[in-house]
């Protein structure tokens, strides 16, 4: 296992929104560059040898479990050493954007064992395919009970937009996230499942207090509509809210409170375009159809998520981190009280690869996933550390 060492002495690329958010509001310019101080860090390779990793989670003991799109899980220990495949996973269907996708732990893992994992469904027609969430129990080298819990209502053909991030909330409800699949048009039908973010139990049973629960023609699981592809979730660790990262056509990446009941405009409402130019829609806003609270024109092409707590870099403590496929970097984004962006930075620039998932350690330092069939793990840390 290689352990290249990069320095930055500084991190870099601080962009022109440092003085003004989104929507072009003003902040103070003193205020912005106190808010906006970083920090001198050291990235290392910690583990390398992954094929195009997707989805990791910190296990207790600090190992770190990871899944590939090939279909793969694997258990990196603290040394970055990586593991055989653990036996046990279901087959995938690998086509295009499809694949393993993400992970978490049951809230209650040092109980009970469980994790929670979420793919492409590999159907008896290759040709179709739909996202999928399954639950066992992990053992050393292998799954055991595995029992799919949840899938999407609908088939489609195309191989893209599985969005697939996995988030718990207090209450020990599971979040999924699903993109439109290319199928724009039935984003805004609330009896599929395209383009929703929808909330379970471990047993793949609705949330009892859903908002849509009651609602006829309404997929009862549904707790968000009018998404594109979320690729990025995260619980916000002071509030409890959801969190999420849009990825967008051509321009239109977006940060998103994700909250119940709420439309968030896809595809009604873009600040993006087709990828030949053309237009999708005239309007960027509508009534009952929510805001971002940041978004990027020309887009940086989004996939994970971070809202840092730790105290190794006390100067990103509630920042928000996003992976960028396209631009290959980290990005950094310092928000207000009232969530309006006061900074935006650039990371790992000079690595030039695809960050496609992003995890804070047990120590504070910040984990990414590179998107590569030689896929890496790397490892942020304060210079002096």
């Amino acid at each position: 296992m290689k352990k290249n060492l990069v320095l930055i002495l500084m991190s870099v690329a601080l962009l022109p929104i440092a003085t003004t958010d989104s929507f072009g509001s003003n902040t103070n310019k003193d205020t912005a560059e106190k808010l906006n101080k970083s920090h001198a860090i050291k990235v290392t390779t910690y583990a390398d040898g992954l094929n195009q990793p997707w989805g990791m989670t910190f296990l207790p003991d600090s190992r770190l479990l990871v899944t590939e799109k090939s279909g793969h899980l694997r258990i990196i220990d603290t040394t970055g050493k990586l593991s055989k495949p653990i036996d046990g996973v279901p087959k995938v269907n690998t086509k295009g954007q499809g694949g393993l996708l993400d992970v978490v732990l049951d809230p209650k893992f040092t109980e009970n064992k469980t994790i929670y994992f979420s793919y492409a469904k590999l159907e008896a027609d290759d040709s179709q395919s739909r996202t999928a969430v399954a639950k066992a129990q992990l053992n050393d080298d292998s799954l055991t009970n595995v029992k799919q819990i949840w899938q999407q209502a609908q088939l489609y053909k195309t191989g893209y937009h599985y969005g697939s991030r996995l988030v718990f909330d207090p209450n020990g409800y599971l979040y999924i996230t699903l993109g439109d699949r290319g199928n724009k048009e039935e984003v805004q039908d609330l009896s599929t499942h395209f383009g929703k973010v929808v909330r379970i139990d471990t047993d793949g049973k609705p949330a009892a207090d859903n908002p849509f629960l009651n609602r006829p023609n309404a997929l009862p699981d549904i707790y968000s509509s009018g998404h594109r592809n979320i690729q990025g979730a995260f619980l916000h660790p002071k509030t409890g809210q959801l969190w999420g990262n849009e990825h967008g056509p051509r321009g239109g990446d977006e940060i998103n409170l994700i909250q119940a009941g709420k439309n968030y405009g896809w595809p009604v409402i873009t600040y993006g375009i087709n990828y030949n130019g053309t237009p999708i829609t005239d309007k960027t806003a509508m009534d009952g159809m929510e805001q971002p609270v940041h978004y990027w024109d020309p887009s940086i092409a989004t996939s994970g998520m971070l809202i840092y707590t730790g105290d190794t870099f006390p100067h990103w403590q509630g920042d928000v981190f996003t992976g960028a496929l396209k631009l290959m970097h980290l990005n950094r984004v310092k928000l207000d009280s009232n969530n309006k962006v006061i900074t935006e930075e650039r990371l790992l620039l000079d690595q030039k690869q695809r960050i496609r998932a992003i995890e804070q350690g047990p120590k504070g330092h910040i984990y990414v996933a590179t998107d590569n069939p030689e896929g890496q793990i790397l490892k942020i840390s304060p210079l002096n550390h």
